[in-house]
């Protein structure tokens, strides 16, 4: 533990007895209309209090509670307890006054009476049970603190590795357009490497943060279909609707690989063009409403299985991943690839709250 902590944790100490102290010594002296005398009995009971509450928080509870030895716990918080109270009656006799149990109703004289010992018994489990409460109410704080940290980093961790994972396979991806147009030596190389710089920039920098823009989205997709037109030439026709202003914010990268799957399964009509719907609303509920649809190729269900579990689906797969550990139960995704249509519906609330 920390220096600081440990300073901090004995100041609070200090505090609380100190605090319990004059609450004692007002309560009583209020009592007997004798403060002096509060005071006086108070400074005898106080060490008492302390050894019996820490001798009972760091030696009874770890040694013999925490390891379910509960016998010998209660043996030893009943042995610990009567010898404290046996002890402040005789200091208190000898010390204070020798006015036995002055707050009773009736005249002790029996210093070890069984009524009297009993009374100075119960007062001091009760301030062993308090501190007990008090200590046992803040550890599980600190412990559900703890436990949420270690969720919240265990979800950044797999959320980074997640993002990791879908960067490179865009630069793959773009890669293989730039690829083909310098083996065709095309003028359309140097446009094509800015955009692939700029779609790069948006990956490798912007896509750290954990939301960005909406208006930085569409225009990384935009690059996106830019790019995949050079390789595709006419045949790719991306028919891109929006609707509303594109304001807000959502996590990067999250409707990119929708778009890339279309381009990358999808099924080109008979003369040869790739046709892609993409309708793109913005509600005035600060609701993101994504579609996407095109053709997709006929396969059988066991060739789609390698396909999402393998490494071309790694941008999809990864995606889903994401969506439920960001947005947890407030968003709603539905996949359809069924009789040669491939259709994606995405609703997500704009401007989440990130971990």
């Amino acid at each position: 533990m920390h220096v600081s902590n440990q300073k901090r944790i004995i100041l609070y100490h200090v505090i609380f007895w100190l605090g319990y102290f004059t609450f004692n010594s007002v309560r009583w002296g209020h009592y007997f209309s004798d403060y002096i005398y509060s005071i006086k009995s108070n400074l005898v009971e106080f060490p008492i209090h302390i050894v019996l509450v820490y001798f009972h928080l760091y030696w009874l509870v770890p040694k013999l509670l925490t390891t379910k030895k509960y016998v010998w716990y209660g043996v030893g918080i009943f042995s610990a307890t009567l010898i404290m109270s046996l002890v402040k009656i005789i200091l208190t006799y000898y010390l204070v006054t020798t006015d036995i149990w002055p707050e009773s109703a009736y005249k002790e004289t029996n210093l070890f009476g069984i009524s009297y010992l009993l009374s100075v018994f119960v007062g001091e489990l009760y301030i062993v049970g308090l501190t007990a409460a008090i200590k046992f109410t803040i550890d599980r704080i600190r412990e559900r603190d703890a436990q949420r940290e270690l969720e919240k980093n265990s979800l950044e961790t797999e959320l980074a590795y997640l993002k990791s994972q879908i960067q490179p396979h865009f630069f793959f991806n773009t890669l293989n357009s730039l690829y083909a147009l310098t083996l065709d030596k095309s003028e359309l190389a140097p446009n094509t490497i800015l955009k692939l710089s700029n779609m790069m920039s948006f990956v490798i920098y912007r896509a750290k943060a954990n939301v960005v823009s909406l208006m930085e989205t569409v225009t990384h997709m935009k690059n996106y279909i830019e790019l995949e037109k050079i390789r595709f030439g006419d045949k790719l026709n991306v028919d891109l609707q929006i609707s509303g202003q594109l304001e807000g914010q959502i996590p990067p990268l999250i409707l990119s690989p929708f778009l890339e799957n279309s381009i990358k399964h999808g099924e080109k009509s008979e003369d040869g063009s790739l046709d892609i719907q993409i309708q793109l609303d913005v509600s005035d509920a600060n609701i993101l409403h994504f579609q996407i649809s095109n053709q997709t190729k006929t396969i059988d269900d066991s060739t789609a299985v390698k396909q999402l579990n393998g490494n071309e689906g790694i941008g999809l797969t990864n995606t889903i991943r994401r969506l439920k550990l960001l947005y947890q139960d407030e968003y709603d995704l539905k996949i359809d690839d069924s009789n040669g249509k491939y259709r994606v519906d995405l609703k997500i609330p704009l401007n989440p709250k990130m971990l």
